[in-house]
């Protein structure tokens, strides 16, 4: 049986009014913004509220409530978790478990993420977060992997190994994908304002990359996997990923009897996963994450990396993020 739907129970708007509110065990902080960097107190000021208000981003007439009261964990993806950094210890406070997926690429001379720290800070702050949390807790995400006119296979392969060098004792395992741009018409417009020539990756560049990867693993040791691509590397050593990942949980998080209990997992017995009943009904085929609530909004992350799918234009996120207030319970109010 597939995944029905969280669990739900009746509380209060921020206005007072009684509301009913889905109560996910996994909040997905998030694929479409990047939470920790630009709305860390929105994040803990919802938290602290326990409740929040999320505006579907196709229909701005559909509002959810999401309550934390039977959150277990939260995945946060992110490029510069530094704003939250210092204030983990308010989630660990109340006992709720978390990992990250830590986006750090290296397109500096392209300028395809024009407003990143230094890739150097944002190496030194992957390697305290990883100090302060652990290796476990840290997946290195190289996502996408972008061919331009200006940049090669051979330069693509390099910025990768450098990463990897300066990261590979504060990780244990990289994620990456290739850039796919024909899918996201938005990319592609934005690409195109931007003069930026791309390069398609097919399946013998794919296989191509995977094999250089594999020859750099010999020294890194890292697991490493691939985010919802279709093609089959295993070859190389590369297997499907799962970014909101039960088997980490169990590894991670195996005292939280509540979690283990949603993840159906009992100590001593086998444990085949991924579950087909707990994949995320929402996401592509291709994609192995099983169910979480994502609590983001588009248009807001700043940013304004050219290849992404979650902005429209850098108006449109200027204009939305002028409109966020870290005390109301949405993100991003469009009503």
């Amino acid at each position: 049986m597939a995944f029905q739907g969280w669990e739900k129970h009746w509380t209060k708007s921020a206005d007072g009014a009684r509301v009913e509110a889905i109560c996910p065990v996994i909040i997905s902080a998030s694929r479409a913004t990047d939470i920790p960097a630009f709305f860390s107190n929105w994040f803990l000021n919802r938290l602290n509220a326990g409740c929040l208000k999320w505006i579907n981003p196709f229909d701005a007439r559909q509002v959810q409530y999401v309550s934390f009261m039977k959150t277990r964990v939260v995945v946060f993806w992110t490029k510069n978790p530094k704003p939250l950094m210092e204030r983990l210890s308010e989630i660990d406070s109340r006992g709720i478990n978390y990992y990250f997926q830590f986006t750090l690429n290296d397109y500096e001379r392209e300028d395809l993420e024009p407003n990143l720290p230094r890739l150097a800070e944002r190496i030194d702050a992957f390697k305290t977060l990883s100090n302060i949390v652990g290796r476990k807790r840290v997946v290195w995400r190289y996502d996408p992997l972008m061919l331009t006119d200006r940049l090669g296979m051979e330069q693509l392969t390099e910025r990768v190994a450098g990463i990897g060098d300066a990261l590979r004792d504060f990780t244990e395992k990289l994620v990456f994908s290739f850039a796919d741009i024909s899918i996201y018409k938005r990319v592609r417009k934005n690409l195109a304002r931007e003069n930026i020539g791309y390069r398609h990756f097919t399946p013998d560049l794919m296989m191509e990359f995977a094999s250089r990867l594999q020859a750099l693993n010999k020294l890194w040791g890292l697991k490493i996997a691939a985010c919802a691509e279709g093609i089959d590397l295993k070859q190389y050593g590369i297997e499907h990923n799962r970014c909101v990942d039960d088997e980490l949980m169990i590894e991670l998080f195996k005292d939280d009897g509540d979690l283990m209990d949603f993840l159906g997992y009992k100590p001593g017995l086998f444990h085949d996963l991924p579950k087909e009943s707990l994949k995320d009904p929402g996401q592509r085929k291709d994609c192995g994450c099983i169910a979480s609530k994502d609590i983001g909004m588009y248009d807001t992350c700043l940013h304004l990396c050219k290849y992404c799918y979650a902005n429209t234009s850098r108006e449109s996120v200027e204009a939305n993020v002028g409109r966020h207030k870290p005390d109301s319970d949405v993100l991003l109010s469009r009503i």
